[in-house]
């Protein structure tokens, strides 16, 4: 930090390990302010972390939801998970994470992957974003009105050996914590508006980064999505969550050369993903699978908005 006075950096210099703002008032970046503004967010109601306790622009975008699209770290950041050798106890997440994972493993599973092109989900969200509408919104829309029509892939085993299908559509996605990661979730996301999609998820990831999620607001999924899209990762599966009979692990969308419609001729460049669903074998089988990722696939802009 530089003054126009040289008095003023020193006496800045000193203090600033003790400095706040004054109480009632919003300091705030101008970046985040132009953030803050084009989204109608209350920059009062946003924890800052920048210096001098200012709000900054990634403060914003970790608000709505947006920092690399709730993943709560910044692409490219150095995260430094071992903070000291030798035996570290687990927080009560992780172990509670632990514990579910433990709990899938005698559950019989199988993957199938499948290459999605992205261009026209691009636009679309490009068309919408001054709505207020997020990727994660836009995501969870596209599963959504893909599991009413594939209620066998929303459903899940019953331990006394039954379908148990879902009367809703509640589409979870993880969000990662200092910690671990929780799962938000949308409820009824294939009958629910993406503007108010998105709007409940701001909220949701909000009060997931402040530890205010109600369970009912964590534990109501009926299926789950996993995205890394925004860290650069070609392909990974996840592993299936407890009393849940899918998961869709979404990577990254990136430029390949591909072949034209057939109304054209030669190549062309087109972003593509690659998304993989795990699927609960005891109720779930690979046509079933194939069949939900093509309509996944399909899913076009009548459907979602």
């Amino acid at each position: 930090f530089r003054s126009g006075r040289s008095t003023s950096s020193c006496t800045l210099a000193t203090t600033a390990t003790t400095w706040a703002a004054t109480p009632g008032a919003t300091t705030a970046t101008p970046k985040a302010q132009k953030l803050a503004k084009s989204n109608s967010v209350d920059l009062s109601a946003i924890a800052a972390t920048g210096k001098f306790g200012r709000v900054t622009e990634d403060d914003v975008k970790r608000a709505l939801g947006t920092l690399t699209e709730a993943l709560g770290i910044q692409q490219g950041a150095t995260i430094d998970v071992y903070p000291q050798l030798g035996s570290v106890p687990m927080t009560g997440m992780q172990q509670a994470i632990a514990a579910n994972m433990e709990k899938t493993l005698n559950v019989p599973v199988f993957r199938v992957s499948k290459t999605i092109g992205t261009d026209a989900f691009d636009a679309l969200y490009r068309k919408l974003k001054p709505d207020g509408v997020t990727v994660s919104a836009l995501l969870a829309k596209a599963v959504g009105v893909s599991l009413k029509k594939h209620p066998l892939i929303n459903a899940a085993y019953g331990p006394s050996g039954t379908i148990e299908y879902n009367a809703h559509v509640n589409v979870a996605q993880a969000v990662a914590l200092e910690g671990g990661l929780i799962t938000p979730t949308l409820k009824d996301a294939d009958s629910t508006s993406l503007v108010d999609l998105s709007t409940t998820w701001k909220e949701l990831v909000g009060k997931a980064r402040s530890g205010s999620l109600a369970p009912d607001e964590y534990q109501s999924g009926t299926f789950t999505i996993s995205n890394l899209g925004m860290m650069s990762v070609d392909k990974f599966a996840a592993i299936l969550p407890p009393g849940q009979g899918a998961i869709l692990a979404v990577a990254s969308a990136k430029p390949q050369i591909v072949h034209l419609s057939k109304a054209l001729t030669g190549m062309g460049i087109e972003k593509r993903m690659m998304v993989t669903l795990t699927c609960d074998h005891r109720i779930i089988s690979g046509a079933d699978a194939a069949l939900f990722l093509k309509d996944l696939q399909a899913a076009d802009r009548k459907s979602v908005v």
